[in-house]
């Protein structure tokens, strides 16, 4: 019998173990998980690797290895979290679950390390985090940013400072230098709206509304385009995701219960979401939230509910805009592409920009380094992966790359910043939102955020 992790209860990893057994033990470690694990193919170390990670949740969960060890913290500690393992899986294992409960398991005996709980603690506060993408904002709009990007050394906690100031810079917004006029396309050509009746409650998430508030704009706009109709949410909180990456699975419940309330109470038909990993949180609130009796039912409601923006626009066309002439390298989210199984949407969006030549990233499929607050958390390993993904982006000989999540565009446009390469990063949706622009579509009626 499994050895009690918590004194006076079951841990959260041993029950799920048990829960999940026919999902977790048929893992037969086949090794399809290893070439397309970030962090095995940069260390070469099996402890690295998705099985090796789940032969030491095994052993905690068997009582053979304590759950507060280096070794069990380090390798836990070290993964991406990208959840690139999961679908070349044979067996079906669903690993981003167990590694979230893996890591709320070892924060239970040892605490993360302080950056990593700052870090957590001001996004979970509506009123620090207000506070701290005001001062990023400041940062930005001043030239501080750019300007810490080119003089700050990369040695020790300067290092990290200067990849901040590197993210902050990427993020202004950015426009294909080509001003290219066009009429809106004829009836029948994809200038018609094709109307719906589904009303579309829009997450503005905590990174995105705080440093990308355009790309919620662009978001409500795109969608209004297409027929949506675009209801404000009021109470709605941060999604969760970090915390649960970061083993703090107690506050992403607390922050899904108020998202599952506050949506619920706007009566939306869909939950629309244009940050990746957000996406897949919201989605996986049904497990969450599985054990709570007051939330179980629905979560899994809210849950079906949830769609990535690409995913609404897709549905209905999207329709065509004016022609914008640019390349545009497009790389895949982790948590879109593994986590949700979204692959065609955001090339769909792209797609319907006449003008615009798209380019995926050779090994789109790859984790940037980002990963949440992996990038400033793991630096050095960040860092690595990090420049390979760069190293694809400059190869397309692009204008901007384009990618779903707001972390990835920082990940990746920091890494550009500190090259000194200008391409420009943005969402699909933002392309697309330029495209309607110039073709009139918001003329008399504008997304309401």
């Amino acid at each position: 019998m499994a050895t009690t992790l918590v004194t006076g209860e079951v841990s959260g990893l041993e029950v799920a173990f048990e829960e999940q057994r026919e999902r977790l033990l048929p893992c037969v470690h086949c090794g399809f998980c290893l070439p397309a694990c970030p962090t095995y193919t940069r260390l070469g170390d099996e402890a690295d690797s998705p099985r090796g990670r789940l032969h030491l949740m095994k052993a905690v969960v068997e009582g053979r290895l304590d759950p507060g060890s280096e070794a069990f913290r380090t390798h836990i500690d070290r993964c991406l979290g990208c959840r690139a393992c999961e679908p070349v899986c044979p067996s079906g294992v669903e690993y981003g679950t167990l590694l979230e409960l893996a890591r709320h398991t070892a924060a239970q005996h040892v605490p993360q390390d302080f950056l990593t709980r700052t870090l957590l603690f001001v996004i979970h506060s509506p009123t620090l985090r207000r506070g701290a993408f005001f001062l990023a904002r400041i940062l930005r709009h001043s030239g501080i940013a750019e300007l810490g990007t080119k003089i700050l050394p990369s040695i020790g906690f300067l290092r990290n400072m200067r990849f901040g100031m590197a993210m902050l810079a990427s993020s202004i917004p950015w426009h294909p230098q080509v001003q290219t006029t066009a009429s809106a396309p004829e009836a029948g050509r994809g200038g018609q709206t094709k109307h719906s009746t589904k009303r579309i409650g829009i997450l503005m998430g905590c990174v995105q509304e705080g440093l990308y508030s355009r790309i919620n704009k662009a978001t409500a706009r795109t969608l209004e385009a297409n027929g949506y109709e675009i209801v404000a949410v009021a109470a709605q909180d941060c999604c969760g995701a970090l915390h649960a990456h970061g083993g703090d699975l107690e506050a992403a419940r607390g922050l899904a219960r108020r998202n599952v309330d506050a949506f619920s109470n706007a009566q939306v038909d869909y939950v629309a979401v244009n940050a990746a990993g957000c996406g897949a949180a919201m989605k996986d609130y049904t497990t969450l939230l599985s054990r709570d009796p007051d939330y179980a039912e629905a979560a899994v409601k809210f849950s079906e509910r949830v769609r990535d923006v690409t995913e609404l626009l897709s549905e209905v066309g999207p329709r065509s805009g004016a022609p914008v002439a640019c390349t545009v390298a497009y790389d895949h989210p982790c948590h879109l592409l593994h986590a949700q199984q979204v692959e065609s949407g955001p090339l769909r969006v792209l797609e319907a920009v006449p003008g615009v030549d798209v380019r995926i990233v050779e090994g789109a499929e790859e984790c940037c380094g980002g990963a949440g607050i992996y990038g400033i958390t793991h630096p050095d390993l960040g860092g690595r992966i990090g420049s390979d993904k760069v190293d694809a982006v400059c190869r397309t000989s692009a204008d901007a790359v384009a990618t779903a999540n707001p972390g990835c565009m920082m990940q990746i446009g920091a890494g550009l910043r500190l090259r000194g390469a200008r391409e420009g990063v943005l969402h699909p949706v933002e392309l697309l939102d330029i495209s309607y622009r110039r073709a009139g579509y918001y003329e008399g009626a504008v997304g309401r955020l």
